[in-house]
């Protein structure tokens, strides 16, 4: 066999991971095949008759590769989904995308891409190389042109961004978290007794106009009002996920990751929803300190 049948089996064979590595890093598939196909074309036109390790080979070249993509996003001001914010219009979990797919397969959340995207991209480079694909900091530091150690604080400062320190009440915190984990799996089902029985009374939600159509009132009190509109919003409920929104649970709703509005959830002494306020606004959610309920752990 051929040093470049080699590398192309060695490639196919890398594929996935390579895949992986860039969607972590970008947060998008489409930008993930565009990584992986360019990482291609620089390894295929390389000498790479020296290299002893193949697959890490390939995939500090697809890294870079991404890594160039996501600083040249930063600088730009863009954004990997349309910045569109009507909600009706995001792409619906109903049939899972091929990102999700990875998602699931890399055991990695919707939740931390969302808290990824909070991130600096040398922060992110650094941790989701490390963290998640165990690449040592001396090679992630020459991704980066820092040095090891630089390269190892950007992981810490990215893993201290992430979770969330120890709560003052703990106990309630995990309560809250059940609290709002149940409401967002009936709100997924369309489920109006469960609703029902999570919500207070005199439960107010409220939203931002940018959000909704404009036969949708921004404010609506009680119950079972505030239950029967929840059907009419599934679709995006099943794009929602669980974080700690500014140190309290919460829900953020991102298809593929990306955020779209946030979800404050007020619970009561008795353990009712008194108040979900909804904001989609940019200033308000660019505002917005988010984490993962625990910290991660691959």
């Amino acid at each position: 066999m051929g040093n470049a049948d080699m590398l192309a089996r060695q490639f196919e064979d890398n594929r996935r991971r390579l895949h992986a590595v860039a969607f972590h890093l970008l947060g998008s598939a489409a930008d993930a095949d565009d990584a992986v196909q360019t990482a291609w074309l620089k390894a295929s036109r390389a000498d790479f008759a020296a290299v002893d390790n193949l697959p890490g080979w390939l995939t500090t070249i697809t890294a870079r590769t991404a890594v160039d993509q996501l600083r040249t996003r930063s600088r730009r001001g863009e954004q990997s989904l349309t910045d569109s914010p009507d909600l009706e219009s995001a792409p619906t979990l109903t049939a899972p995308a091929a990102d999700e797919e990875v998602l699931r397969t890399e055991a990695i959340s919707r939740a931390l891409l969302v808290v990824l995207d909070r991130l600096s991209p040398d922060q992110r480079v650094a941790f989701v190389l490390h963290d998640v694909f165990d690449v040592p900091f001396d090679q992630i530091g020459g991704l980066l042109d820092r040095s090891p150690d630089a390269a190892k604080k950007l992981a810490s400062r990215a893993r201290a961004r992430l979770a969330a320190g120890p709560a003052e009440q703990p106990r309630r915190r995990a309560e809250h978290l059940e609290i709002v984990t149940a409401f967002l799996a009936a709100s997924r089902g369309g489920d109006i007794p469960a609703l029902l029985a999570l919500l207070a009374p005199d439960v107010v939600r409220r939203v931002d106009p940018v959000l909704i159509p404009a036969d949708v009132p921004t404010q609506v009190r009680g119950a079972t009002d505030v239950a029967t509109e929840t059907r009419r919003f599934t679709q995006r409920a099943r794009a929602g996920v669980v974080l700690l929104i500014d140190g309290a649970p919460g829900i953020a709703i991102a298809p593929g990751g990306h955020l779209l509005a946030i979800l404050r959830i007020g619970i009561d002494d008795g353990g009712r929803i008194h108040t979900v306020d909804i904001a989609g606004d940019p200033d308000r959610l660019r505002a917005a300190t988010l984490q993962l309920p625990q910290p991660y752990r691959r």
